[in-house]
């Protein structure tokens, strides 16, 4: 069981005013967070711009590495970031400065090349299922077990007894085939904490952080990202 930092992800840059956009300010962040309790990071890197960029992990990473030397660092390979699947491809063969791992969306039709080249990169798959019927696709890719591990996620799920459900159904779907991987779960904005209990019940990892939502468990808004993995770590050690 770990506590993910996920510090920035998809999030416009006024969603919160401690948001973390450029290389810098991303890895003064991951600092705070690994001080905070964070056993890993998930980013998404920036362009000069402020828009999502698979070409600025280089940089990126780099940057981290050096605030956080021994951390595992993490990268989205969404789809939508540059909005083209070769694109994508081709941005993930110029990578340099590689992270450790690289969460793939089995809701995409590019997924299993995206999984392929990851793989022949030497970089760890975090494998990331929102319904029933990405788990069963994922089941079905050859050497499936090749990856780090599973997320649960369910960002356009905000009812919380529909998001339990269609979880319970991914986990059923993967005991089934006797899938051995770790699972780590996570929610989105309504089903942040909720979810962040739910992984502790079933001893599963999670993550938290200004991509996934920015109210810590009382309803305030988190001062930061570093606040959003300390409240997560006191309710894994049972604090909270």
């Amino acid at each position: 069981m770990i506590v993910q930092a996920c510090i920035n992800g998809a999030r416009p840059t006024d969603y919160h005013p401690r948001l973390p956009l450029t290389p810098e300010a991303i890895a003064r962040d991951a600092a705070a967070v690994v001080a905070a309790g964070a056993a890993e990071l998930h980013v998404h890197p920036r362009a000069a711009d402020g828009n999502e960029s698979l070409v600025a992990v280089d940089e990126t990473i780099d940057a981290v590495r050096r605030t956080c030397p021994g951390s595992l660092v993490g990268v989205s390979t969404g789809a939508w970031i540059e909005g083209d699947e070769l694109r994508t491809l081709e941005a993930i063969r110029q990578w340099g400065v590689l992270p450790d791992y690289a969460s793939v969306n089995l809701s995409e039709s590019n997924a299993p090349a995206v999984m392929t080249l990851l793989r022949e990169k030497g970089i760890g798959i975090e494998v990331g299922l929102a319904s029933v019927a990405d788990a069963e696709r994922y089941i079905r890719l050859e050497a499936h077990e090749r990856v780090l591990r599973i997320l649960i996620e369910l960002d356009n799920e905000q009812e919380l007894q529909a998001a339990r459900d269609v979880a319970k159904g991914i986990v059923d779907t993967l005991q089934r085939a006797n899938v051995q991987r770790p699972i780590l779960m996570h929610g989105f904005d309504a089903t942040v904490w909720p979810f962040v209990q739910l992984a502790k019940e079933q001893r599963y990892s999670t993550r938290v952080g200004l991509e996934d939502g920015k109210f810590l468990p009382d309803g305030a808004i988190a001062a930061n990202n570093a606040e959003l993995v300390a409240a997560t770590v006191a309710i894994f050690r049972g604090q909270g």
